[in-house]
């Protein structure tokens, strides 16, 4: 793929014609008021015809990026996954079926609602469950520990269902989405809804809304749900027969992607990276995945990311905006327009950007956010008034104000950008 290189300049500095010299100078002013003062920020924007980069101010600066992070994961499954995504590994050995995950987020997912394996399993007799082909941990590096019961923190795992979380209510009964589960939930106050070391639940009988709850995943619980689900009798193995591997497919990727990026999916951020090194090699590793990416697909970036996770739930991640920006680049060269429009969320419409960045008359931001406490990012694509395509990264780290405060700002600054570009 031809590579773009960017004209990388300095600090607080702008690059563009004549022509535009009175707005960057306005959006100079604006980046360096006393709003942005006690903050840091960073813009970076590109114009991937004419290859030229029209703004720069601490675009090689690094960042928290949040889940501005899922960009790169988005990139990397692109990149390595097909059309429609594998469920499932699986080898024959003596009369007997041995299986094992890659990774796919959708099997059972309440969103994606994939059963090709369990249609698959149905039909099956003598099964073996293969699942020590992970090497990552269930929780990401730098994640905090008391999101262990949080919906948007599930455990990563080689073959993971529902979701990897438990839906709770009570109404006239107890609904429990995972039935295995079911003796493990009691109706009382706590601390958390979960206990920290084991799958004990715990809904208050005040609650009136659904919760989702992580379960802690382990071979035993998913032998249990595969069987419920398929009436099949399921063995716990030790190993993996060598020889040749077939693969069941499931849904197709695009879908799995919009909910990644629409919603800001962190489980299926995980799981996506964790399933695209099963195109690498036998053992399941995100790092893997990172680093053939970097090292690969992506090693035009002149400021290598420090990029330890697939959804930006840790604080260890530190991207630039130029380094947003190149592989935002990479996708706009490889997927058309509207699909990829399609995929991110548009301002004033779709996913998280449905309340705000609104268009007048008609959308002009399709971008991903990036949001943890004190930290807000936008990147992704910009349509001006005169029809370009502007691919830009707005990160913003360490404001003290109102996030409404701080996206009416940025607003501002996006839409100077929209009507004189």
């Amino acid at each position: 793929m031809k590579k773009i290189h960017f004209l990388l300049i300095g600090i607080a500095c702008f690059m563009s014609c004549s022509s535009y010299k009175p707005l960057t100078k306005k959006l100079r002013y604006e980046l360096n008021t006393s709003f942005f003062e006690n903050q840091f920020s960073g813009l970076f924007v590109y114009d991937p015809v004419s290859g030229d980069t029209l703004i720069n101010y601490n675009g090689d600066k690094y960042f928290t990026p949040a889940s501005n992070t899922k960009i790169f994961t988005l990139y990397s499954a692109i990149s390595l996954l097909p059309e429609f995504l594998p469920s499932m590994q699986y080898t024959t050995a003596n009369g007997e079926m041995y299986i094992k995950g890659v990774g796919n987020p959708a099997t059972l997912h309440p969103v994606l609602k994939d059963s090709s394996l369990i249609n698959f399993l149905k039909k099956q007799q003598h099964i073996n469950l293969y699942s020590d082909n992970l090497e990552d941990t269930p929780l990401g590096p730098g994640w905090a520990w008391d999101d262990f019961d949080a919906y948007y923190s599930p455990q990563r795992s080689p073959l993971p269902v529902y979701g990897n979380i438990v839906r709770l209510y009570k109404n006239d009964s107890l609904f429990v989405s995972v039935e295995s589960l079911r003796a493990h939930v009691e109706l009382k106050d706590a601390p958390y809804s979960r206990a920290v070391s084991k799958n004990e639940f715990f809904l208050s009988p005040a609650q009136k809304d659904t919760i989702e709850v992580p379960f802690i995943v382990d071979s035993t619980l998913i032998r249990q749900i595969l069987e419920n689900q398929t009436g099949q009798t399921i063995k716990i193995v030790d190993h993996f027969p060598a020889g040749k591997k077939k693969t069941v497919y499931g849904i197709a990727a695009d879908s799995v992607y919009k909910q990644l990026m629409q919603v800001s999916d962190n489980f299926i951020a995980e799981q996506l990276l964790i399933m695209s090194s099963s195109s690498l090699g036998d053992t399941l590793s995100s790092a893997k995945t990172r680093a053939y990416i970097l090292e690969n697909n992506l090693e035009g970036i002149q400021y290598k990311p420090r990029w330890v996770d697939g959804s930006g739930l840790s604080r260890y991640n530190l991207f630039t905006p130029s380094s947003m920006v190149y592989t935002l680049n990479e996708l706009y060269q490889k997927i058309p327009t509207q699909t990829l429009y399609d995929i991110f969320p548009t301002g004033g419409e779709s996913g998280t950007l449905e309340h705000y960045f609104k268009g007048n008359p008609r959308p002009y931001i399709h971008a991903k956010t990036g949001s943890l406490s004190n930290n807000y990012c936008l990147s992704g694509y910009l349509v001006t008034n005169s029809g370009k395509t502007l691919i830009f990264s707005f990160m913003n780290n360490h404001y003290r104000q109102s996030s409404s405060e701080l996206k009416a700002k940025m607003a501002q600054i996006l839409e100077s950008i929209r009507d004189h570009y």
